[in-house]
C-alpha cells in the first residue's frame, strides 16, 4: 500500500502540554456576560492548574489579575486559548510560538471555511515550524475529563469529577463533539473530547496517536469527515492497535462524487467511500454506519475483553425482546448455541414450565418473585465454554429492576466475559439507567441492531488482530517478466492475450487460446482445441468486446466458426471502424459456473486497491464487492469472498457448483501480488469473469490491463508489504 508523504505526527510533547497542561492562558479574558472569554473562564472552574488571564482592556477581573500580553506572563503557559477576533489571530499565534507555548486553541472563524485558505495556511505553517500544537481555527475547544479540564466556551459537560477510564472522543466538528460529550449526563464514561475545527495543524490522525498513549482512554470514538492525507489515519490506527486501543469510527461524507471516471468495471466499483472503508478496515479501524452507534460501540470495546468463544447467549424476562434479539443475532451472523446438559439442568431449576430454558432464554415475569433465578441463569450461561458474551434486555425502567446491574456485573466479573444490556425502555433516563451506564463491566445499548452489530465488530476486530498472512511464492524471474511485459507494451491498454500472459506468470489459471488472423486459421485452431469453442476479437482499442458484438460463444462446428468469424468482423468494423484489429482469439468453451470479477485500480489517495465480487454481465448492476489494499494474503482473500452478499452462491446454492474457496482465495491473492509488484506501471486491471465450475475447475476467462501513462517515482523499499 502507498505510504504517507506527510511524515510524523504533531510532536507528542506538544500535544501533552496542550491537552494535559499544568498552566493555561486565556487571551481575551473577560467578565462580560456571554463573551467567549467569560465562558472559557467559567469552564475552567474545576481545573486545578494555573490559569493566566490576558486582557488589553482590563487590569483585573473578578477572578484576579490580568496581564497585557502573553510575553508579560511570569511563566510560559503550556496551553493558550485565543478568545479573540480572527484579525489578530496570526500575530498571537506567532507570539505563542516565539515564547515556546506547547499548544494553542483558536476559536475565531472566517478562515478556510469561508475560502480564506491562505491566512489559515499561515497559522498552520507557524505551528509546524515551531513544533507547537494548534487546534483550529474555527475550533470550539477540547475537554480532558481525567484532570478535569474544559478549554472551551461551549458546554463540554464538566461534572467536576475526574474520569479514571473512559472513551476518548475525536470530532472535527465542535458541535458534534459537544453532542457526544453530553452522553456524560446519562453516565457514559468519556475521558476526552477533542475537536479541532479547520485542521490547519492538528487533525484526526494526530489525536488518534495521542489517545493511543493515554492510559485513561480505553477506546477511541472518532467522527471522521476526511483529510488531505488519509494515509496518516492508517498510520495512527496502527499506533492505536499497537497500544491495544480500538478506534471506532463513523465516517461522514460517504458519497461517491469524488470517485474518478474509470475505464474498467473495477474502477467504477471501487469508489472513494469504499476505498476509505477498505483501507481503514485493513488497519483495524472498526467502522459504524451511524452516529448513534459510535459511542455505544466504543463503550462496548472499552468494557469488553477479547472474546473467549464466538457463541452468544440471550437472557430476558420478556419473550418478545428475546425474539427481537434472536433476529438481530442472526442478521449479524452471531451464533446462538443451545445450552448443553449441565447448563440446561441449572436453567430447568429456575425457569417455570411456561418459560423457555433455551437460547434465547425466557425467565418470564416470575423473575420478579424469584430474583435469585436471574443470577443463577446468567451464571449458567457465562460459565459455559460455548458462550463468549451474554446479552440481556431491560424491557422497562423501574426501581425494582435497577439492582439488576449488580447481577450482571457479578456474572461478568466471575467469567471474564462481557454482559451486555439492551435498554429497550423508551424512558432513557428512567430508574437504573445511570447505574447501568456507569458500570465498568456492563455495556449498554439502546438498539438490538447496534448491540449485535457491535458484537460482530468485536469478533471481526479480534480475528483481525490474530490473523495470519500467508502468500504464495512467485519466482523472481516471473516477476521480472511481468514487469518487462508491461514496460515493453506499445499500447495504453493490454488486450486479453497479453493480460492473461501476465496472470499466468503469477500462477493464475487462464483459458488457453490461439490467435487467428483469418477464417482458415480460426477453423484450424478450433479443430485443435476441440468443440465447442469461443471466438473473441483481439484489439487493444476494444475494451469491452461484448458491447460491440466482439464475442461469439458455444460454436460447435467449423461452419459455425466460419460464420461467426465473418459476422464478428463485420460487427466490430461497423461499431469501431478506427480500432486496430490484431485478429481473433479462439478458445475452448468453458462451461457455465459461478462468475466472479477480480480487479484492481489505482486510488489517488491509497494506491492500488483490489476488488473482488460477483462478475459477468451483472458486475456493475449488482455491485456486490469486497475491497482491500494490496497485497492480499490468502486469509484476507478468503474473508473477502465470505463477506460478499453472494457468498452462498459459492457454496453450491440452488444447484450452482460448489467452489473450492481455498483455491479461489489463492488465485485472488496471486492477482493481488501481481498488482502490488507492477503498481507503478498499472492504472486498472480487470479479470472478468473468473468462472468457477464443477469439480474445482477455476479459469480466468477474460482480462484487461490499463497502463499508467505518466512517469511515476519509484515506491519506497518494502512499501507494498505493510499489510502483510
Amino acid at each position: 500500500m502507498a505510504v504517507s508523504q506527510q511524515g510524523a505526527f504533531t510532536p507528542r510533547e506538544s500535544l501533552v502540554r496542550a491537552l494535559s497542561p499544568r498552566s493555561v492562558a486565556v487571551v481575551g479574558a473577560s467578565n462580560r456576560p456571554g463573551s467567549f472569554g467569560q465562558r472559557t473562564l467559567d469552564n475552567l472552574a474545576s481545573y486545578a492548574g494555573t490559569v493566566y488571564m490576558v486582557s488589553k482592556t482590563a487590569a483585573e477581573l473578578s477572578q484576579g489579575r490580568t496581564y497585557p500580553s502573553l510575553s508579560d506572563l511570569p511563566q510560559v503557559p503550556d496551553c493558550v486559548v485565543l478568545a479573540t477576533p480572527g484579525e489578530i489571530a496570526e500575530p498571537l499565534v506567532q507570539e505563542c510560538a516565539s515564547i515556546g507555548v506547547g499548544g494553542v486553541i483558536v476559536y475565531a472563524s472566517g478562515f478556510g471555511e469561508v475560502g480564506d485558505t491562505e491566512r489559515q495556511q499561515r497559522l498552520g505553517d507557524i505551528a509546524r515550524r515551531s513544533g507547537m500544537a494548534l487546534f483550529g481555527p474555527n475550533c470550539l475547544g477540547v475537554a480532558n475529563h481525567t484532570l478535569p479540564m474544559v478549554l472551551s466556551f461551549a458546554d463540554f459537560t464538566d461534572t467536576g469529577e475526574a474520569v479514571t477510564r473512559g472513551v476518548g472522543v475525536i470530532s472535527q466538528s465542535g458541535a458534534v463533539g459537544i453532542a457526544l460529550s453530553q452522553a456524560r449526563r446519562r453516565g457514559v464514561a468519556i475521558s476526552h473530547v477533542l475537536t479541532f475545527g479547520n485542521a490547519s495543524n492538528v487533525d484526526t490522525a494526530d489525536l488518534i496517536a495521542y489517545l493511543a498513549h493515554e492510559s485513561a482512554c480505553a477506546a477511541i470514538a472518532c467522527v471522521f469527515e476526511g483529510c488531505a492525507d488519509p494515509l496518516r489515519i492508517v498510520e495512527a490506527a496502527r499506533v492505536a492497535a499497537a497500544h491495544d486501543k480500538v478506534v471506532v469510527m463513523y465516517k461522514a461524507a460517504t458519497s461517491e462524487q469524488g470517485a474518478a471516471a474509470a475505464i474498467s468495471h473495477t474502477g467504477s466499483l471501487a469508489g472513494s467511500d469504499s476505498a476509505y472503508r477498505a483501507v481503514l478496515r485493513s488497519a483495524g479501524v472498526v467502522l459504524v454506519d451511524s452516529l448513534e452507534a459510535l459511542l455505544e460501540t466504543a463503550t462496548f470495546f472499552a468494557k469488553a475483553p477479547a472474546p473467549r468463544a464466538l457463541g452468544a447467549a440471550i437472557v430476558s424476562s420478556s419473550g418478545g425482546t428475546g425474539i427481537m434479539a434472536t433476529d438481530k443475532a442472526e442478521e449479524n451472523g452471531i451464533a446462538l448455541p443451545q445450552p448443553d446438559e449441565a447448563t440446561l439442568a441449572i436453567l430447568n431449576q429456575h425457569i417455570p414450565s411456561y418459560g423457555s430454558a433455551r437460547n434465547p432464554c425466557d425467565l418470564t415475569a416470575q423473575v420478579l418473585g424469584n430474583p435469585h433465578s436471574l443470577a443463577a441463569c446468567c451464571a449458567a450461561f457465562t460459565d459455559s465454554d460455548a458462550y463468549g458474551v451474554l446479552v440481556t434486555t431491560q424491557p422497562w425502567a423501574a426501581p425494582a429492576l435497577a439492582g439488576r446491574v449488580q447481577v450482571y456485573e457479578e456474572a461478568a466479573r466471575r467469567s471474564g466475559k462481557p454482559v451486555c444490556t439492551v435498554w429497550v425502555s423508551q424512558w432513557h433516563e428512567g430508574p437504573g439507567a445511570i447505574e447501568f451506564e456507569r458500570s465498568p463491566l456492563v455495556p449498554v445499548f439502546h438498539s438490538m441492531e447496534r448491540c449485535f452489530a457491535a458484537i460482530r465488530a468485536w469478533h471481526d476486530y479480534h480475528a483481525w488482530k490474530q490473523s495470519r498472512h500467508s502468500f504464495s511464492e512467485v519466482a523472481a524471474s516471473q516477476r521480472a517478466q511481468a514487469a518487462a511485459l508491461l514496460a515493453d507494451s506499445q499500447s495504453p491498454t493490454l488486450g486479453e492475450r497479453e493480460a492473461k500472459q501476465l496472470l499466468a506468470l503469477y500462477g493464475v489459471p487462464v483459458v488457453t487460446e490461439t490467435l487467428a488472423t483469418s477464417q482458415a486459421q480460426a477453423v484450424a485452431a478450433a479443430d485443435t482445441a476441440g468443440y465447442p469453442v469461443v471466438l473473441k476479437i483481439e484489439s487493444p482499442d476494444v475494451l469491452h468486446k461484448s458491447d460491440i458484438g466482439g464475442v461469439r460463444l458455444n460454436l460447435r462446428s467449423s461452419q459455425d466458426v466460419l460464420q461467426a468469424y465473418a459476422d464478428m468482423m463485420a460487427a466490430v468494423s461497423k461499431a469501431a471502424p478506427a480500432a486496430r484489429i490484431d485478429g481473433v482469439l479462439v478458445q475452448p468453451m468453458i462451461h457455465a459456473g459461478v462468475e466472479l470479477i477480480v480487479g484492481a485500480r489505482q486510488d489517488p489517495q491509497f494506491g492500488p486497491l483490489l476488488v473482488v465480487g460477483l462478475g459477468g454481465i451483472f458486475v456493475e448492476l449488482i455491485a456486490d464487492v469486497s475491497v482491500a489494499p494490496v497485497p492480499v494474503s490468502r486469509e484476507q482473500a478468503l474473508a473477502m469472498l465470505r463477506g460478499l452478499r453472494a457468498a452462498p452462491a459459492l457454496q453450491g446454492a440452488r444447484g450452482l457448483p460448489k467452489v473450492d474457496l481455498e483455491r479461489l482465495a489463492d488465485i485472488v491473492s496471486r492477482i493481488s501480488l501481481l498488482v502490488d509488484d507492477v503498481s507503478g506501471q498499472l492504472l486498472e486491471l480487470d479479470v472478468n469473469p473468473i468462472i468457477c465450475g464443477h469439480h474445482g475447475h477455476i479459469h480466468a476467462v477474460d482480462a484487461l490491463v490499463v497502463r499508467r501513462q505518466e512517469v511515476r517515482a519509484p515506491r519506497p523499499e518494502g512499501a507494498g508489504n505493510e499489510m502483510a
